[in-house]
């Protein structure tokens, strides 16, 4: 491989050249003359050629330094503003942010709250990633993702913003045909919904007040990489699910569905905002992320 250009060397031979002078140069990059001088002596080895004739009362350019000198300060031009850009970034919201959220979710209570932070900022756009599957922050480029599970160590950053209670459920047909489970164990002798993407790996855990712990391991006709996907057989009498409030909250208000086993809980999840760990986050990022946990530690006390 090719040894990179001395963009360095460049960047200080075309400042000497906009202002006529290595000690003028040398203030204005904040290095001393010695730098400057031994910077554009290097580039001068590496060209092969004479940049400057120089004199005790006068700079001028050679040939080559002529040719050089207007890319050189393209360069220089280039790197200020790529650099100003950045900054730019940096300090004021703008550009794109992605965003990766379980599905349902996504829908149900991240989508509609976007229009009131894009209004917010209206130089920021979002790419926002629906699924329930795991993603690689780092591997695939998000910036930042929800994830609702009791989270593993790791070298990412996670924050919790609230609990997400989960919900033992059936409808009253299937209740009435198959009866209704009053201990963990009795999920055995039932059919059951499951999701491929729980955390504990199809395992249903539970815990009474009296601390006994119970570990149940369902199954049934149905099993979907999305909550939402179990609702049509749930309401159907088919089977029993265990699913999160956000997706079955609405059908156990209207009675379509009876929260069972009331004396004994699963192991609750919780809403995290999750970032990596490497390096200063642009405004951009720091804008959504504070956007995020504002709404849902908000949400959390109502």
């Amino acid at each position: 491989m090719a040894p990179l250009p001395d963009f360095a060397g460049l960047a200080i031979f075309a400042k000497v050249v906009e202002l006529r002078s290595f000690a003028a140069a040398a203030s204005e990059l904040a290095l001393s003359k010695a730098t400057v001088s031994k910077a554009v002596t290097r580039l001068e080895k590496r060209l092969g050629a004479r940049l400057f004739n120089r004199t005790s009362r006068r700079l001028a350019l050679t040939d080559a330094g002529q040719k050089l000198s207007e890319r050189a300060a393209r360069l220089l031009a280039d790197g200020e503003a790529a650099e100003s850009e950045a900054l730019a970034q940096s300090v004021s919201p703008r550009g794109l942010v992605r965003l990766a959220v379980p599905m349902s979710f996504g829908i149900m209570t991240v989508a509609p709250i976007l229009p009131a932070f894009l209004q917010q900022y209206p130089d920021v756009s979002i790419d926002l990633h629906l699924s329930d599957a795991m993603v690689d922050l780092i591997g695939e480029g998000f910036d930042a993702a929800l994830r609702i599970a009791t989270l593993p160590d790791s070298s990412l950053i996670a924050r919790r913003l609230c609990s997400i209670p989960r919900y033992t459920v059936a409808s009253p047909a299937y209740l009435k045909r198959h009866g209704r489970p009053t201990h963990p164990m009795q999920l055995a002798e039932h059919k059951c919904l499951g999701y491929a993407y729980l955390s504990t790996a199809g395992v249903w855990h539970y815990r009474n007040a009296a601390g006994e712990q119970v570990s149940v391991r369902p199954a049934g006709p149905l099993r979907v990489n999305n909550g939402e996907a179990l609702l049509p057989a749930l309401l159907a009498g088919l089977a029993i699910a265990d699913l999160p409030e956000f997706v079955v909250g609405d059908a156990i208000a209207a009675g379509k569905v009876e929260v069972i086993l009331k004396g004994w809980k699963q192991t609750e999840g919780s809403l995290h905002l999750v970032t990596p760990s490497t390096g200063p986050r642009p405004a951009r990022v720091e804008a959504l992320t504070d956007f995020l946990i504002s709404h849902f530690r908000k949400a959390k006390k109502k």
